[in-house]
């Protein structure tokens, strides 16, 4: 699966500009197993082996514990992972385009399932304020460190 689920009761889609070049902006979101060090939300993470489609990384956030696999992997440009959390199948697309200076990180994921289907509305809310929390803490990394 390369693309989010467009028939999923949640999709969230969301945009940040990033003042840092792309290789530092690629390089931290890729680093899985140190996102707890500048993404609050996420209390641990760990890669199982290399970073490449069919590789798995398990992570902990907001309570759940999630085991996601790779789809997709075009280094500096996009990264697709998805899997089962608590009855909540996922799927997410990351996209990085580079422009005059900046980065432009696009996001977007979709939320499917019998929990999703029970509270469409509040699952909703609460991934696009995970989803906004985790672009807004990369960005800042990013330009801390460029």
């Amino acid at each position: 699966m390369t693309t989010i689920d467009d028939t999923a009761p949640v999709i969230v889609r969301l945009s940040i500009k990033i003042d840092a070049p792309l290789a530092t902006v690629w390089d931290l979101h890729t680093d899985i197993p140190a996102w707890p060090t500048w993404n609050t939300d996420i209390e641990r993470a760990t890669l199982d082996g290399p970073l490449a489609p069919g590789s798995s990384f398990s992570w902990r956030t907001h309570g759940l514990d999630i085991t996601s696999t790779v789809h997709e992997l075009v280094p500096g440009e996009r990264i697709v992972w998805g899997g089962p959390a608590a009855g909540i199948t996922g799927v997410h697309v990351w996209m990085f385009e580079q422009n005059e200076g900046h980065v432009t990180v696009h996001t977007e994921e979709s939320w499917s399932g019998d929990p999703v289907e029970a509270a469409t509305e509040q699952l909703g809310q609460a991934l696009q304020a995970s989803l906004s929390d985790w672009l807004s803490a990369l960005k800042a990394r990013a330009e801390q460190s460029a």
